[in-house]
């Protein structure tokens, strides 16, 4: 027998011949032919094949298709020079009507049967370890000499004819600082499933322990290991399971056909390609990827609209890369809540100011088109004119269709939680992310302030309520957009806020949000969420991290979210009709030239000829 020492170093058609004599001692190929392709297999009744076929086109990430044989055809030229499918894997599993039947060190005697059977071979991440150890990361399972964990998940993969099922992934520990390290490493290998689909909690991907994998052996993480997981070819295994064929075989989940092929055809990739990784939660704990070049846009909105055209200090405010980071939270969340409403004019009547609901509605329109669900909360002596307002911006084509409209009233200490939660169970949240855009803040004294410290707190519904409640929830994130320090969600920066901001040792919103996005006019920071959405929906890399590699690429819709965009033309339209229901400006005269004359919409033309 021959022991794993070494076999690393072995040549692929050397372990082959090796696997063939069933001389080996090991249970899995993990760390075999360093540098060479390894592949799943998948073998079907030919009349499958061609709906086999296109469900991994369909799901390339989990099944990149390095080769399918002709019925009968043992052998795999383009991957190998003398192999035989039959005999060249450590350990093989049949299946008869969805259900293993057993394992086999060969397959032989069904050489009747696999006369009529196409075999599909299938990229493997192990292909793709050498790449990794080269980054100066470890191979956790290499290390504790055992498989790889590989699990199932709730994703679901494109179907196609009879061939359905869920997601399956690899996970491997990656020690935090190496993370990005780990993305470029593999992004670039397709044929080895590419880049991570998921970094974070695995509860997120519907997986509820890491130490019951369902293939492989559990795998432990060191201190400061993050569980980071890729798409598995083990997917294959599954639609075979589900599609019900009478007879099917597959490799042994870990135990590869080792190809002749080097990992060495990676493309060069320009700079603008490089994945970035940012963590965007920390309860439930979650990492997303985006462009370099991506990122650089968003960055670019940010210092556009962090412009102080009232001189107000806000620059002191800033917090780097915020919008960035929340945009990437917004852009993984289903179900999103807007809250706006700052009644600054307290002596009219409606005491509303035009900052806030335009870029609230810009949020919405894009949220809509990229077919998440939205809604809006809102004091309850300002539903009437909210509703007045959406119902023109669905006329005017700024909004789909109506947004749901809400208020928020404290009954007793369970209200926020039970608005918040399904029955106020905080393992099922109605919303993934609340965002609060020019929204009246409560201040260390539980009082709400305008600018020139007068109380309003008599025109506003404790909303902040839900700001703090999703504190203690896991799986809400919240961002706080506002121009002033008063505003809800600036509690994070609110040291800063009464250091810089006249009033703002009163006036300071007390209320924290994870993320705080500061604009020279909140209207900006709304317009910006709205374009940065946009950005990341067209970034490749970013696309394909939220889909988890199933589906196909959804650039196709890519005219559906540039309509949505912000534009002068739609803000004008908006701004017109909150006159028509008597909302003032909240800004000091030169400010408000900013928001309704043109040194705004040349700001805002800036920022979208910018992203364009």
């Amino acid at each position: 027998m021959f022991l794993t020492g070494g076999l690393k170093s072995l040549l692929p058609h050397v372990l082959r011949r090796i696997i063939r004599c069933n001389r080996l001692s090991i249970s899995n190929t993990s760390g075999m032919a360093e540098g060479y392709k390894q592949a799943n297999v998948v073998i079907l009744h030919k009349s499958l094949a061609d709906d086999f076929e296109k469900f991994c086109h369909a799901n390339n990430g989990p099944l990149p298709l390095l080769y399918r044989s002709r019925p009968g055809d043992w052998k795999c030229p383009p991957l190998s020079s003398d192999s035989d499918i039959r005999t060249d894997c450590l350990q093989y599993k049949i299946y008869e009507h969805g259900a293993c039947t057993g394992s086999l060190k060969s397959l032989k005697e069904y050489s009747e049967q696999l006369k009529d059977m196409v075999t599909f071979y299938l990229g493997c991440s192990f292909s793709f370890e050498k790449a990794v150890q080269n980054a100066g990361i470890p191979i956790r399972n290499v290390e504790q000499k055992c498989n790889i964990s590989m699990y199932n998940t709730a994703v679901p993969c494109y179907s196609v004819s009879t061939f359905c099922c869920n997601l399956v992934v690899t996970m491997r520990p990656i020690p935090e600082s190496k993370l990005e390290a780990a993305v470029l490493a593999t992004s670039e290998l397709k044929e080895a499933h590419g880049a991570p689909i998921h970094m974070g909690d695995p509860g997120l991907l519907g997986i509820p322990d890491l130490s019951k994998p369902d293939y492989g052996d559990p795998v432990h993480l060191h201190p400061g290991d993050i569980p980071v997981f890729w798409a598995c070819g083990v997917t294959g295994v599954e639609a075979v399971i589900n599609c019900r064929a009478p007879l099917a075989f597959t490799h042994s989940p870990g135990c590869m056909f080792i190809t002749d092929l080097k990992n060495d055809n990676v493309t060069v990739r320009s700079s603008r390609e490089v994945p970035q990784v940012h963590c965007i939660s920390q309860d439930p704990l979650h990492y997303s990827i985006v462009s370099a070049e991506a990122a650089q846009k968003i960055k670019t909105l940010e210092t556009l609209i962090g412009i102080d055209p009232g001189d107000r200090g806000i620059i002191h405010l800033r917090c780097q890369d915020e919008l960035l980071k929340a945009c990437l939270s917004i852009s993984h969340a289903r179900s999103v809540l807007i809250t706006t409403g700052f009644p600054t004019h307290f002596t009219y009547e409606p005491p509303e100011e035009n900052d806030g609901p335009p870029g609230a509605l810009a949020i919405a329109a894009m949220l809509q088109a990229l077919e998440k669900e939205v809604a809006i909360v809102t004091d309850q002596r300002a539903m009437n004119l909210n509703k007045k307002i959406i119902e023109e911006a669905v006329q005017l084509g700024i909004l789909k269709r109506p947004v749901p409209l809400l208020s928020y009233q404290r009954e007793n200490a369970n209200s926020a939680l039970m608005f918040l939660c399904e029955n106020g169970n905080p393992g099922r949240p109605r919303f993934d992310h609340l965002i609060a855009i020019e929204r009246a803040g409560m201040a260390a004294d539980g009082n709400y302030y305008n600018a020139r410290k007068v109380n309003i707190k008599h025109l506003v519904d404790p909303i902040d309520e839900l700001f703090l409640a999703a504190q203690t929830i896991p799986g809400i994130t919240t961002t706080g957009v506002g121009d002033g320090g008063n505003e809800l969600g600036m509690g994070k920066v609110k040291d800063a806020v009464k250091k810089h901001i006249k009033n703002g040792d009163v006036i300071a919103c007390d209320v924290e949000a994870n993320f705080t996005i500061v604009a020279g006019v909140s209207n900006w920071g709304g317009y910006a969420i709205a374009c940065a959405l946009y950005i990341l929906s067209t970034c490749e890399i970013h696309d394909r991290y939220l889909r988890k590699a199933v589906g196909f690429p959804q650039l196709s819709k890519k005219m559906v979210w540039l309509l949505a965009l912000p534009s002068v033309t739609k803000e004008e339209k908006l701004l017109k009709t909150l006159v028509r229901h008597k909302v003032r400006s909240g800004k000091t005269a030169s400010l408000e030239m900013e928001v309704d004359g043109l040194p705004f919409y040349n700001t805002h033309s800036l920022m979208i000829e910018k992203l364009l």
